[in-house]
Formats: structure tokens, C-alpha cells, sequence
């Protein structure tokens, strides 16, 4: 009897790419930087309602030669040491009227000890165009929960903003928000019945704020809760196994790893090192 051959898996489709360029940039506080994106091609994106929607930034090495969009499958067979950095960045804000979005990037030192990412923002120009995909996310205040807990650390804080300005006027609840440097928190706009506590210092320090909440009262309850790996698998355990919060009311992942770029964090998200969940 003849053997049919498996059928092979679908190809891949590679993601669509929107080539946009710098119209703006705007110091928020020290270590904080708002680049404004915007151009015919905003309509490529997958524009979402999402408060921690996000897009993936693509970045040449300068000295590559490189322009975008790029042909990355291209890349990848014949010159893979030319490929773009990808990054993750949040929305923090998206204007459909001018098609235009800002990303808000936390500044790390200077040179080569600043990123990748943030170092293209501190240099970039009006004018220069990068390329990006997306967006993705997940989140967003649910209209019906009065009662709400944010927690997070620099990089989660332009998400944690657009949630605040998408919250009901008559929500209530608490902000948790680590920082390496007082001078670098910001007046975020919100309801009136949400307190917003600055955690500065170490980043232990959240999770000992975390663990000094009264979380009896789990019902009506929405959490968000992202920050580095490490520390969000420990305020993960607080908040699910330990205060009994039912997982469907949380959102939580890690939004970075000490001491990994973005490329080894995002691989390591398929092995045990990676998994947040115990």
C-alpha cells in the first residue's frame, strides 16, 4: 500500500512591516525619552485598543548599509550577521487623526552601554525612518471592574499610563510603580480614586510593597503586573498561590531579564529559565 508523505506545515508569513519616521522627541524626565513616529504607512499596523499594546521595532546596525523595510528571510540565508535588532517597545499613545504613535524608551547610560534601542532614540533625527511590525497586546481596564492594582518598573510605566487614562472615571485602586531615580517619576494623569505610590530604590522594594497589601478581597479585583523576570516570578507566587487571586483576573509576564538582551530573553521564553509560572 502506497504511503502518502505527510503534508509539510504551512509556510510562515512574514510580518508586515510599516516604515515610519521620526516626527518628534520629547524629554519626559532624565532617564525617560518620547519619540513620536507617524506616515502613510501607520495604516500597516494592527492598530488595537489595547493599553499595553505594542509593537516590535526593527534596527540596523548604521554601518550594515541597511534601509528599510528589509527583506529579513533574505537576510537570514545570506547575510544573517546583518540583521536588524528587534526590539519590543509599548504604545503609549496612538493618534489616528495625524497617524502618529509615541514610544516612551528608558535611557541606560551612554554609548554602547545604553542598548540598542535606546541608543537609536537618544541619536535618532526627525526624518529617519525605522521600520516596525505589529501590534500586539492583551490588556486593558475592563470597563465593568471598579477596583484595580497596577504594578510594575520603568519599563512597564507607559503602559501602566495608558491603562490609567483608559480606566472608568469612577475607578478605584492602587499603582505600584519601582524607579531607579526619584527625579525620574512622572504626574500621570488618572481617577481620582487610584493612589499612585513611587517605589525608589531597590527593586526588592516592590515586592515588599506588594507583600504589606491587604488582598483578601480578590472579587472585582483586576492586577497588572509586569517587570523584570526575576522579580515578577516572585510577585506572581505572592499574588496567585500565595494571596489567592483567581489567574484570570491577572495579567502578569515579564517585560525584561537582568542582564539578557531582548533576542536571549525572548528565546529563553521557551525553556524552564523563561517560565514565570511555578
Amino acid at each position: 500500500m502506497e504511503t502518502m508523505p505527510a503534508p509539510s506545515a504551512p509556510a510562515k508569513r512574514p510580518r508586515k512591516q510599516a516604515v515610519l519616521e521620526v516626527t518628534g522627541k520629547t524629554r519626559l524626565s532624565p532617564r525617560l525619552l518620547r519619540v513620536t513616529l507617524g506616515g502613510e504607512q501607520y495604516d500597516h499596523l494592527n492598530r488595537n485598543e489595547n493599553s499595553d499594546a505594542y509593537v516590535k521595532l526593527l534596527i540596523a546596525d548604521p554601518a550594515s548599509g541597511l534601509h528599510p523595510p528589509y527583506d529579513l528571510d533574505a537576510l537570514r540565508e545570506e547575510q544573517p550577521e546583518l540583521l536588524p535588532a528587534r526590539r519590543t517597545y509599548t504604545v503609549r499613545h496612538w493618534d489616528d487623526e495625524a497617524r502618529t504613535l509615541d514610544l516612551d524608551f528608558v535611557l541606560h547610560g551612554h554609548g554602547e552601554d545604553s542598548g540598542i534601542a535606546a541608543r537609536w532614540a537618544d541619536e535618532a533625527l526627525p526624518g529617519d525612518l525605522i521600520a516596525l511590525s505589529g501590534a500586539g497586546g492583551g490588556y486593558t481596564p475592563q470597563p465593568g471592574t471598579r477596583t484595580h492594582l497596577l504594578i510594575g518598573d520603568h519599563a512597564a510605566l507607559p503602559a501602566i499610563a495608558a491603562s490609567l487614562e483608559a480606566m472608568d472615571e469612577q475607578a478605584e485602586g492602587l499603582v505600584l510603580l519601582h524607579l531607579d531615580h526619584e527625579e525620574d517619576a512622572l504626574e500621570l494623569p488618572r481617577p481620582a480614586g487610584v493612589e499612585l505610590r513611587w517605589i525608589v530604590g531597590e527593586r526588592e522594594l516592590l515586592l515588599e510593597a506588594v507583600h504589606g497589601l491587604d488582598l483578601s478581597r480578590t472579587e472585582g479585583l483586576q492586577v497588572f503586573c509586569h517587570a523584570e523576570r526575576g522579580l515578577t516570578k516572585q510577585l506572581r507566587r505572592l499574588l496567585v498561590k500565595d494571596s489567592g487571586i483567581p489567574r484570570e483576573q491577572i495579567s502578569v509576564s515579564a517585560y525584561w531579564a537582568l542582564g539578557r538582551i531582548e533576542d536571549q530573553f525572548q528565546a529563553e521564553k521557551r525553556e524552564i529559565i523563561g517560565k514565570i509560572d511555578d
